[in-house]
């Protein structure tokens, strides 16, 4: 056989195969995807890196975390996160292409990275299965999640998953979590002002959850609070 046809078939295998295991994947990824439309994830790939974390520094330590249903966390959360990380989160399909490009001139005007353009949809499937690194492969990957979790959920679905994993503060996850740890009360519980502070946290939980208060902190809380009522939610 001429060695070069006999190059060229091989890698034709290797090129087939690779195609075969990346489509492997994603079907496991959309089969999740398609189990959690009605089952609650238990935990998220986040969380288990970050109770890792954790334990390393003491073996004891536990995550706070409990589920609740869309109908037991507060309309004022609701309005507050949506305001806060995606505000046209109920009119597109999962990735806001115009914030994505608002943001990327900002950045540019700055000289630096100041500001992400990734929904909540983005942000839901990077928690449920991505690490935080930062590569074009990771974000290609994120994209494909996003797409399978907006097809395959609605968005009050995807609003009430990413409320429940989403990161409060150090160990906090989940808005029942975090309403029970920073103010003492269920999350169906929370007032406005209490929602536009933990929707504030967001951009980085473990820091400002740590402080609480501050100029940023205290100008971006009565920012969403502006915007509050104006918000719909799903």
């Amino acid at each position: 056989m001429n060695p070069s046809r006999f190059v060229v078939r091989w890698v034709g295998r290797l090129v087939l195969l690779a195609v075969l295991a990346l489509a492997v994947v994603q079907l496991w990824y959309f089969a999740w995807i398609a189990y959690w439309r009605w089952e609650n994830p238990g935990e998220t790939a986040f969380m288990r890196r970050e109770l890792a974390r954790l334990q390393q520094k003491n073996p004891n330590a536990q995550l706070r975390h409990q589920w609740v249903s869309y109908a037991r966390i507060s309309d004022n959360l609701k309005r507050a996160v949506i305001a806060a990380e995606d505000a046209r989160f109920t009119q597109h399909e999962g990735v806001d292409w115009d914030a994505i490009e608002k943001a990327y001139e900002d950045n540019i005007r700055r000289g630096r990275r100041a500001r992400g353009g990734s929904t909540i949809s983005q942000q839901l499937a990077k928690n449920l299965f991505l690490s935080s690194e930062k590569s074009y492969v990771r974000k290609a990957q994120e994209l494909l999640l996003t797409y399978m979790i907006e097809f395959a959920w609605d968005k009050r679905r995807i609003l009430e998953v990413y409320l429940n994993v989403v990161e409060w503060g150090e160990g906090v996850f989940g808005a029942e979590a975090s309403a029970r740890f920073y103010y003492g009360i269920p999350a169906a519980q929370l007032a406005p002002e209490q929602a536009a502070r933990l929707a504030a946290f967001l951009p980085n939980p473990k820091r400002y959850g740590r402080i609480r208060s501050g100029p940023f902190l205290d100008r971006r809380t009565e920012d969403i609070l502006r915007h509050l009522y104006s918000v719909p939610i799903p």
